[in-house]
């Protein structure tokens, strides 16, 4: 609580004295996940500072707010987060920047009809929406139109941008769905650390199993561990993945529960779900992620 309130006032005074942009300065977006700084970057290209807060193997669910995030907070132009929940621990700051800050919550994008809600927790909705490319080019389109809106004098550059952006994002779909209609549909079960994959499954016809819930804050128990391991043997599953954000020792658990049951199950490889790669690497774009994601799953499954 005094950690929260420590940044609360930091929030307000930094906003009370932050000195206005020199025109000649770019314009700073400050973009909570990984995801969604792709994305904006692909957007915007060199006409704006696009800061992301979480890096690679960061998990939102569970983070928390730094010092050097409240200094970029105070010096965005806007601020784009996923919402849903997903950085539930950021909310209030977001809350506390709303009246001062132009802020997208990227999420407001998809109609609810699309939206998958978890029956676990009512009105509890899955926020990882950036597995289902198709939502998630909605989502870029809906970026650009933000953006553009709010600075009309790059308006027709960030359009052009967002169209080449989002027919990028309908090639790598096409590509996905080609990879994934090698592997058959017998095989198209997917078990992970946390139910981050629903959208994925979804989309591109895979069962999709999670020990935890929809959020890492969820826990697992003994049970949860038991029908998983008696789910994965009866039904002859070969891997299971990590995840790059979440502990393995939940599904390590799971394999060992395998094989004393008589079922030998590998740990598939690590998946990138709520986090994107290091900086710099394939894996460090949403593009390159989807695909190495995809791969790994088809390769691992067959």
């Amino acid at each position: 609580m005094k950690a929260y309130l420590l940044i609360f006032t930091s929030l307000f005074f930094l906003a009370c004295n932050t000195a206005i942009h020199d025109k000649t300065q770019k314009k700073v977006i400050v973009c909570t996940t990984g995801m969604l700084g792709d994305a904006v970057e692909n957007i915007v290209k060199d006409n704006f500072e696009v800061i992301t807060l979480m890096g690679a193997g960061v998990d939102p669910h569970l983070y928390k707010a730094t010092h050097g995030d409240i200094s970029a907070l105070s010096k965005a132009d806007i601020i784009i987060y996923n919402g849903l929940h997903l950085e539930g621990k950021m909310g209030e700051i977001f809350q506390k920047l709303a009246n001062r800050k132009k802020i997208i919550v990227a999420s407001d994008a998809i109609s609810p009809s699309k939206l998958i809600n978890n029956t676990d927790f009512a009105g509890a909705t899955d926020p990882h929406i950036w597995f289902d490319v198709e939502l998630w080019s909605e989502v870029v389109l809906y970026l650009g139109n933000q953006i553009g809106d709010y600075y009309p004098e790059y308006k027709e550059e960030l359009n052009k941008n967002t169209k080449d952006y989002h027919q990028s994002l309908l090639d790598l779909n096409m590509q996905l769905l080609k990879t994934i209609n090698s592997l058959d549909s017998s095989k198209r079960i997917l078990i992970t650390a946390h139910d981050a994959f629903g959208y994925f499954g979804r989309a591109y016809s895979f069962q999709v199993k999670g020990l935890q819930g929809i959020s890492t804050v969820s826990e697992y128990g003994l049970k949860d561990v038991s029908n998983l391991v008696k789910y994965i043997s009866e039904h002859k599953i070969k891997a299971v993945f990590v995840e790059s954000s979440v502990s393995d020792r939940s599904l390590k658990a799971v394999v060992e529960g395998c094989k004393s049951n008589g079922h030998q199950v590998k740990i598939g490889g690590t998946l990138y779900s709520d986090a994107m790669g290091e900086s710099n690497t394939p894996e460090g774009t949403y593009i390159g992620m989807l695909s190495y994601n995809v791969n790994t799953i088809v390769n691992n499954l067959k």
